[in-house]
């Protein structure tokens, strides 16, 4: 299966892409599939399982699942136009999606949170059902947020499991491992950018393929900057303070004094990612990189490398995203981004290795350097756990972020400092993840029932 940079990087909602981004697609798919139905539909009903039912509430997943069979998207969401349509539907306990009549829907009676065993395809399973006008149900949907906002039916997991043995995609370079890609850049003299463009132009023209990267940092970039502006105390009850616009403004009034130490630097790329991750956090509109957990160590790296770095260009933004979008495709497909499915070093440490990777690149670094840095970047996030305070993804989410981008950059400059020849393979590094994410306890992934969610005092 091809995964495009347009899939690896997605522009939606805050707070979490599987959690969040996820119901809102698996809605609106089963809305279509209603309006694609014979049936005359009079309700809905549905039900979250698993890391979904443990963390929903944290995640905003029933918040996301009602909008979404109200017809919002993650990609056009409108704030505003929300908070009007949720106060509706708790007046009239209706919803009115388009193309489809007006179907009952108490949130509160007709939405429900299964905190029994997990569905079996996925840790993030959630099942949605349409009523006829006697309340039976008519049709019915089992849908699983993947991550990194990746939604598949029951069906269409079980078919993904036997992907490989379908053969490769249909691109000029269809890599599936780091090997096979390193072979590929040997061969042909292409770097991985140039192959990720080729395989992407399959599908789409150059034009198309620029016109929607631009559209990809404009987003992550003003993410950022709204970010260092915004104040105040992030929504959920744990009542975290909004730190990024104090940390901009201190740093700011340091520039230029000999008081400021080398490693100030660092503070910098922790601000990028935070300020994203203070926005995801408060329900913002962001860029999956490739999860909204781990959405603010990407753009953070690349933050990093336009406003610090000596003779960095926007001119290679392009290959900084299609070089990541290259090595996120390897661990998606060889492992897993979800943090409910392998933990934190799924989130925060593939957004690292394709950061690293990215900025590896765009520094003039060959195709066994670029796959170097990624590799010591996952390599020194293994066995992180996803333990979220409350369920909500802001501690220590927003800080992990940061520590994120900091390791990327660091793994980025090491692997340049060498000729690309290393011990560990990126591939053994996310075969490593998989079976580590395979052993990890379930109350370690997404669960809040374990680490720092038990540990520290949810109010």
């Amino acid at each position: 299966m091809f995964l495009s940079v347009f899939d690896m990087f997605k522009v939606g909602v805050g707070p979490s892409s599987s959690h969040t981004m996820g119901p809102m697609v698996a809605a609106a798919r089963f809305l279509d599939l209603m309006r694609a139905s014979p049936f005359h539909f009079a309700g809905l009903r549905g039900s979250l399982h698993g890391s979904l039912a443990f963390t929903g509430v944290g995640h905003a997943t029933d918040r996301a699942t009602i909008l979404g069979l109200a017809g919002f998207e993650p990609a056009s969401y409108d704030a505003g136009k929300a908070e009007k349509v949720l106060a509706e539907i708790a007046a009239t306990h209706r919803v009115t999606p388009p193309g489809l009549p007006a179907l009952a829907f108490d949130p509160a009676k007709d939405l429900a949170f299964d905190y029994g065993p997990a569905l079996p395809g996925h840790a993030n399973g959630m099942i949605l059902k349409a009523t006829d006008a006697q309340g039976d149900v008519i049709l019915e949907e089992t849908y699983y947020s993947i991550g990194g906002g990746f939604v598949l039916t029951a069906a269409e997991l079980a078919e993904a499991g036997g992907a490989k043995a379908k053969g490769k995609a249909d691109v000029p370079y269809p890599f599936e491992t780091a090997d096979e890609m390193l072979a590929m850049a040997a061969k042909s003299g292409l770097s991985v950018a140039q192959m990720k463009r080729a395989n992407e132009l399959k599908y789409r023209s150059s034009a198309e393929i620029d016109r929607g990267i631009a559209r990809l940092w404009e987003v992550m970039d003003a993410c950022i900057s709204r970010g260092m502006a915004g104040t105040g105390i992030l929504p959920g009850g744990l009542k975290v303070r909004r730190r990024a616009k104090g940390i901009h403004d201190a740093l700011m009034a340091e520039r230029g004094l000999n008081m400021t130490a080398p490693h100030t630097i660092n503070d910098w790329m922790s601000l990028y990612a935070m300020a994203v991750n203070e926005e995801n956090a408060a329900g913002g509109q962001v860029v999956t990189a490739p999860t909204n957990g781990a959405a603010g160590v990407l753009p953070a790296v690349l933050r990093y490398y336009l406003d610090h770095v000596p003779g960095a260009s926007t001119a290679r933004i392009g290959d900084f995203l299609l070089t990541a979008a290259a090595i996120g495709g390897l661990c998606k497909h060889n492992a897993s981004i979800s943090g409910a499915e392998c933990g934190c070093q799924a989130e925060v440490g593939s957004a690292a290795a394709m950061a690293a990777a990215g900025l590896c690149a765009v520094m003039g670094g060959t195709a066994m350097q670029v796959e170097n840095a990624a590799e010591i970047a996952l390599e020194h996030h293994l066995g992180m756990t996803c333990d979220p305070v409350k369920g909500l993804v802001q501690v220590p989410c927003i800080e992990r972020n940061g520590l994120g981008a900091i390791k990327a950059v660091s793994a980025a400059s090491l692997a340049l400092r060498g000729d690309g020849v290393h011990l560990v393979s990126l591939d053994a590094c996310i075969e490593t993840m998989r079976q580590t994410g395979r052993d990890m306890h379930e109350k370690y992934k997404e669960t809040s029932l374990g680490g720092l969610a038990v540990n520290v005092p949810n109010c």
